[in-house]
């Protein structure tokens, strides 16, 4: 099997949301629960979170929204920029030890203590933008840790696999001026289909031009549509880019199972998608991958789709 590490941390469970969110404490117990009963968990390199270093913050953020963030918790406001994006006077920190730990997740990663890695995390980030909040995501996660890896390892090829149902908004747009990050998102396009962005001709900007690429699925569709993409568009143009790392934004609200979305993933779809990334960085990038959590509202389902996920990352046997 291969060295796997879970960043998991029960301080995340401090990010209240009230009684009826869909992105609540809740599914950080169930992911919990579902790879105890999986047995997983002697199987994994268990990383605790950290308070982020404010200079890799400041990398993606600008000092005003982060100052403006840290202000509204502790004035105990409930939300902040819009109504979805609910919080509490533990959110700033809690938001603070997300990005330390993936980025902590992502060194182990590179000095070969660990192979790959899944950070369960909360809040999710991928529809953070450098001056607001958006989509329940307060701090950029995976677009931080690309920055981190390209400032810090000095990388030259970062790739990008957002498979959450919603565009990851925030991440194109932090990277979509550059060439040296390949950001690949598939997602639901028209209904449920927050924040409307991620159009098939966006494909980025000036020296990012071609670096951007995006697959919009339409309501109803699942499996087929899924393996389509990734064998006809997604591995190739990841074969021709070659990432050193890749870093993925695992949102599982495309389940069939889910109301967050009109996609018909299913949980076997799901398995696909997951060896197909590994498939890729076994290939390109010498098996290092990282998935961060975003999506996935189906209390039902939540515990299973990532232990799934996980046991492909630790290329878990499945007599053990």
């Amino acid at each position: 099997m291969k060295k796997t590490g879970l960043l998991y941390d029960e301080r995340f469970l401090n990010h209240k949301t009230g009684s009826y969110h869909p992105e609540n404490p809740e599914r950080m117990r169930l992911i919990y629960e579902g790879l105890k009963e999986a047995g997983l968990f002697p199987y994994l390199k268990i990383i605790p979170a950290q308070p982020v270093d404010m200079k890799y913050l400041e990398s993606v953020h600008d000092r005003e929204y982060i100052d403006r963030f840290r202000d509204t918790c502790l004035m105990g406001e409930e939300t902040l920029d819009y109504p979805d994006n609910q919080m509490c006077p533990e959110t700033y920190g809690v938001a603070l030890l997300a990005v330390g730990g993936i980025l902590e997740t992502v060194r182990l990663v590179m000095t070969g203590e660990i192979d790959n890695a899944f950070c369960a995390v909360r809040p999710p980030g991928h529809h953070a933008e450098p001056d607001k909040a958006m989509g329940f995501c307060y701090f950029a996660n995976v677009a931080l840790a690309a920055r981190y890896l390209l400032d810090e390892w000095n990388l030259k090829r970062v790739g990008i696999i957002d498979f959450d149902v919603h565009h990851g908004n925030g991440t194109q747009h932090i990277f979509e001026e550059e060439a040296e990050v390949f950001y690949y998102s598939i997602h639901e396009h028209p209904s449920f289909s927050f924040p409307g962005t991620g159009r098939i001709f966006e494909k980025g900007i000036e020296a990012g031009k071609g670096f951007t690429r995006n697959y919009p699925v339409l309501p109803g569709q699942g499996d087929e549509i899924y393996e389509k993409i990734f064998n006809t568009d997604l591995i190739p143009a990841f074969d021709q880019f070659k990432p050193e790392v890749i870093l993925v934004s695992a949102g599982f609200d495309a389940h069939v199972d889910d109301v967050m979305s009109g996609v018909k993933l299913s949980t076997a779809g799901f398995d696909r998608i997951t060896r197909q990334i590994v498939f890729l960085a076994d290939k390109h990038a010498g098996g290092r991958l990282i998935s961060v959590l975003e999506g996935g509202y189906s209390l039902a389902m939540i515990g299973e789709l990532v232990a799934n996920h996980i046991k492909i990352l630790l290329d878990f046997p499945e007599s053990t």
